[in-house]
């Protein structure tokens, strides 16, 4: 059976309150705004609280849980944005933690510093900063956003630091940050280097290499030409177990959109891999998740693993 997301929300919902699933229009759906039972909703992977660019548009955690409830999204992955170059107000691991604590049912806390600042210091100093962050609920590393080669002895210290805690890492790659070369052979370095560390993948940088023959200034837009072949993504999934997509923002909806035929094989060859993101950041946000999983059909066990299992999995939630 094919779903597309609205039906397999509906199912899952549904499905929590032991009710046959069937059909609802988005705008009958998204009216009802129902109460999302446990271990039934989307598990959104990529969201932030706080400001981003503009402060008279700061998202509040309860502004964060309002908006799920309107897409029947049941948890979210909270990120930190401690780099200058990934936000004009920083978001801090604290403040995340916070959030997380007043709503431990539904936000998912992550953590992060920058790796040049000078309290960061040795693997061993990062890790006793990440161990604690860890100790108070963090699930994972990230946003990974800094001004740096993917593969900077800097960055490549925050890499070892969480292999050694033992969790997973989500960056962002452009050509401003985290920044690489067509066919991601820094993040190649990364991968082979720390092989017990997973890495999940996210940004222009990142959803550009779904493609082949890319130039240097496309790593850090929104190609919008058909798919070329022997584009890095595949090659590297194939090759490294320990890498995984997040398909949020701009970027990773136009990695799908922009050849939809393509974008559907890829989701369903890549199942195991890819993770449900939106990168909601701002009140009234255009998300563009939403638009795309209307437009495909996916069979629905390779939606509950993109929508829950995977990202479940990943990062060891019960």
């Amino acid at each position: 059976m094919n779903l597309s997301r609205r039906e397999f929300s509906k199912s899952m919902l549904l499905a929590g309150f032991g009710c046959a699933a069937g059909q609802w229009s988005a705008r009958s759906l998204n009216a009802a705004k129902p109460n999302i039972k446990a271990g039934t909703g989307i598990i959104d992977v990529h969201t932030h609280i706080g400001t981003y660019t503009d402060p008279k548009k700061n998202l509040s955690p309860e502004a964060l849980i309002t908006w799920m409830d309107e897409h029947q999204i049941e948890k979210s992955v909270v990120l930190p944005l401690t780099s200058p170059e990934s936000t004009k107000y920083l978001q801090t691991t604290e403040s995340v933690l916070e959030a997380a604590k007043q709503h431990p049912d539904r936000l998912i806390p992550f953590c992060s510093v920058d790796p040049r600042t000078t309290h960061a210091g040795s693997v061993k100093s990062l890790v006793g900063m990440i161990q604690a962050w860890v100790d108070q609920g963090a699930k994972g590393f990230g946003e990974h956003k800094v001004g740096l080669n993917f593969d900077d002895p800097l960055m490549m210290r925050v890499y070892e630091a969480c292999q050694e805690v033992g969790i997973p890492l989500l960056f962002h790659i452009d050509n401003i940050r985290g920044k690489d070369v067509p066919g991601l052979k820094r993040l190649e370095n990364a991968l082979k280097t720390f092989p017990e560390l997973n890495f999940i993948g996210h940004g222009p940088g990142w959803w550009a290499s779904i493609s082949g023959g890319l130039t240097p200034k496309e790593l850090g837009g929104y190609p919008k030409s058909k798919v070329k072949p022997g584009g890095a993504i595949d090659d590297l999934m194939s090759r490294y177990p320990n890498i995984y997509g997040d398909l949020s923002a701009g970027s990773g909806a136009n990695s799908i959109s922009r050849d939809l035929e393509f974008g559907t094989e890829f989701l369903i060859r890549r199942q195991d891999r890819i993770l449900f993101g939106t990168d909601y950041l701002a009140p009234g946000q255009q998300v563009p998740q939403f638009e795309l999983f209307e437009k495909i059909e996916l069979p629905d066990a390779v939606l509950s693993k993109i929508y829950r299992e995977n990202v479940i999995k990943l990062l060891k939630l019960t």
